[in-house]
């Protein structure tokens, strides 16, 4: 039985991330797929949701954006989940007509509409575009309380905003994005990383650093995640990078440059003579 491994690469801003995976050739090759329980399931689906989620802000928010959280006065309380949905909309259009008076940027946005474990009452929390001005943005909301922190990225990007997110979603949707985000951008080829590399690198994932750094140039490594299927007898990794940020002019390249430009004046002067 033929297998070569798969990379599937995600592109999202400053980071990336890597899903390397076996695809067999030979068709039937690995028998009937168990299918899994609905717990195992529904613990997939909320992993793959919050892995979606990040990549889509990683891709299109940095640390001039804010998150901002919104809650409700008992007078301005909604009478239904449907309705809190429609009051955040109807806040973000505001935002909007107000962004363009103010000659800043389109908005981008993407929330999420909650009923809070504690006290049952709705609520919303906002990743969005910065520029505006806190109390702006609370008196455009006018509803309640308000709470605005800034975007803080780690070497995964802003994982545990994602995470937290969508813990509890309503209505049928996780969450609810503007049109204008950019999609992370996708692609894979099949067979440069091999079988019994990809095992070295499963096996011992934290002496791998350097060997997966070489074959994404420009990246450092954040962490490996990897799993062994039993089933098909296949490795899957699961790797999560981030850009190398530039290098830092310091007295050395000075240095260096005051040579280098030394070296070139002294043989221009030769050839004038």
């Amino acid at each position: 039985m033929r297998c070569l491994y798969r990379e599937k690469r995600f592109v999202c801003g400053d980071f990336l991330e890597v899903d390397v995976f076996p695809v067999f050739k030979k068709p039937g090759a690995r028998g009937k797929r168990a299918k899994p329980t609905s717990a195992v399931q529904e613990r997939l689906n909320q992993r793959n949701a919050e892995r979606k989620l990040i990549r889509l802000l990683n891709a299109n928010f940095t640390e001039d954006d804010i998150r901002f959280d919104l809650t409700y006065s008992n007078d301005n309380y909604p009478e239904s989940p449907e309705a809190a949905q429609r009051q955040v909309q109807n806040f973000l259009r505001r935002v909007k007509r107000q962004r363009i008076k103010l000659h800043l940027p389109d908005l981008k946005y993407v929330f999420v509409t909650e009923i809070g474990e504690r006290d049952g009452r709705l609520h919303h929390h906002i990743v969005m575009s910065g520029g505006m001005s806190i109390n702006l943005l609370a008196k455009l909301w006018g509803k309640g309380y308000t709470t605005a922190k800034p975007l803080q990225f780690d070497e995964f990007g802003i994982v545990g905003i994602a995470v937290y997110l969508i813990k509890n979603p309503i209505l049928g949707k996780r969450w609810c994005a503007s049109r204008n985000l950019v999609q992370p951008k996708e692609s894979q080829r099949d067979g440069r990383i091999s079988q019994k590399e990809v095992r070295d690198i499963a096996v011992s994932p934290n002496d791998a650093k350097k060997q997966i750094e070489k074959h994404y140039e420009g990246y450092l490594l954040s962490d490996i995640h990897p799993f062994y299927n039993e089933v098909n007898g296949g490795w899957y990794l699961c790797i999560r990078m981030r850009r190398k940020p530039p290098p830092k002019k310091g007295r050395n390249n000075e240095r260096k440059n005051k040579k280098t430009d030394r070296t070139f004046n002294d043989s221009n002067l030769h050839r004038k003579r």
